[in-house]
C-alpha cells in the first residue's frame, strides 16, 4: 500500500459555513494554528461568497490576508463559487481553489442555483482567465443525491470526462449527504482511477450514517491518498436534506496512524484543538476522540 496519507482539513470552509453565531476572526485563526500545530499540512481556509449567501465567511479577506501574510509557504486553498470569488482568491495570493458541481443536476440547481451547462461555462470562464489558478473540482453527489438517489458508476465517468476535456487536473469525488458505503467508494474510485491514471483524485467523506471512517478506508485501500475531514466532524450540506456532519479530522488521523500510514499528525494535539472549537461553538460535531481524557490515544 502507499503508506502516506495526505489529510485535508475542510473545517474552517465547510464546518464553520453553516453556523448562525459568527465566530470572531481571532478565534478561527487559533482553530487553525492549532490545525498547523498538530500537523496538518492542507487546509481549506475560507470560501469566497457572498456574505449575504453566508454571513460566516464574510471575513474571508481578512482571513487570507492574515494567513497568507504569516504562513507564506503552507498549503491554503479557497472554495470560489464563481469567477467573481476566484478573482477575489487570486488578487490576494492564493494560487489554489476549489469549485463545486454537482453530479445530480436538481443538487446542482438547490446548492448552486445553476445548470450543468452554467456550472462548466464559469468553470471554463475562471480556468482561462486564471492560467496559473489550480482549481481542484468537487463532484458533489458523487455518491448519491438527496432528489435523484444513486447513480451509476458510467454516469460519474461520463461527468469526469467533460472535466478532464476542459483541462481539469484534479478532481473530490464528495459523498454530499453521506449515503455512500465501502463497496461502492471502492468500485467508482477504481474505475475513476483506470479511465484517468493522469488524474488526481481526493476524496470528501460525510459520516450522516456512521461510515464516514470506513468509507474513508475504503477509498484508501482503493488507491486514493488525498482525503478530506473537518475538525470534530462539524459541518453538512445546507442544501442537502439530512446531511449532517463530516469524517472528524483526529478520529481519521487516530485510524490511520494506528494501522502504520504516515500522516505526520499528533492526533493528541488535534483532540486539543477539537476540545477547544467546541467550547466556542454550538454545532454539529460528529467525532468521537474529543470526548476522552487527553493522552490517550498514540500518535
Amino acid at each position: 500500500m502507499n503508506n502516506k496519507v495526505q489529510i485535508v482539513e475542510v473545517g474552517p470552509r465547510d464546518g464553520f459555513q453553516n453556523l448562525k453565531e459568527y465566530i470572531p476572526v481571532e478565534q478561527k485563526l487559533k482553530v487553525i494554528e492549532d490545525l498547523i500545530a498538530s500537523g496538518v499540512k492542507h487546509i481549506q481556509h475560507t470560501s469566497f461568497v457572498s456574505p449575504k449567501a453566508i454571513p460566516q465567511l464574510k471575513d474571508s479577506k481578512e482571513i487570507t490576508e492574515i494567513l497568507l501574510k504569516k504562513y507564506p509557504d503552507f498549503d491554503f486553498f479557497a472554495l470560489v463559487p464563481n469567477l467573481y470569488g476566484a478573482k477575489a482568491a487570486y488578487e490576494l495570493g492564493l494560487r489554489k481553489v476549489s469549485y463545486v458541481v454537482s453530479l445530480s443536476v436538481s443538487h446542482n440547481k438547490a446548492n448552486i442555483n445553476r445548470t450543468h451547462e452554467e456550472s462548466l461555462a464559469e468553470l471554463q470562464n475562471i480556468m482561462e482567465t486564471y492560467k496559473d489558478l489550480h482549481v481542484c473540482v468537487d463532484v458533489a453527489t458523487t455518491f448519491g443525491c438527496p432528489f435523484e438517489g444513486k447513480f451509476s458508476t458510467e454516469t460519474v465517468l461520463e461527468f469526469i470526462h467533460k472535466l478532464a476535456a476542459m483541462g481539469v487536473k484534479e478532481v473530490n469525488l464528495c459523498d454530499t449527504i453521506g449515503v455512500a458505503n465501502p463497496r461502492q467508494v471502492r468500485e467508482i474510485v477504481a474505475a475513476v482511477k483506470k479511465e484517468f491514471p493522469e488524474m488526481e483524485l481526493q476524496v470528501h467523506i460525510h459520516d450522516t450514517r456512521n461510515m464516514g471512517i470506513a468509507n474513508t478506508l475504503a477509498a484508501i485501500e482503493a488507491g486514493i491518498t488525498k482525503v478530506q475531514s473537518t475538525l470534530g466532524g462539524l459541518g453538512g450540506c445546507p442544501f442537502a436534506p439530512g446531511a449532517s456532519g463530516n469524517t472528524a479530522t483526529e478520529d481519521l488521523a487516530y485510524m490511520l496512524n494506528d494501522m502504520g500510514y504516515e500522516t505526520g499528525i499528533d492526533v493528541n494535539k488535534l483532540i486539543e484543538a477539537a476540545k477547544y472549537e467546541k467550547t466556542i461553538i454550538d454545532g454539529n460535531f460528529s467525532g468521537h476522540l474529543m470526548n476522552i481524557q487527553k493522552n490517550q490515544c498514540n500518535g
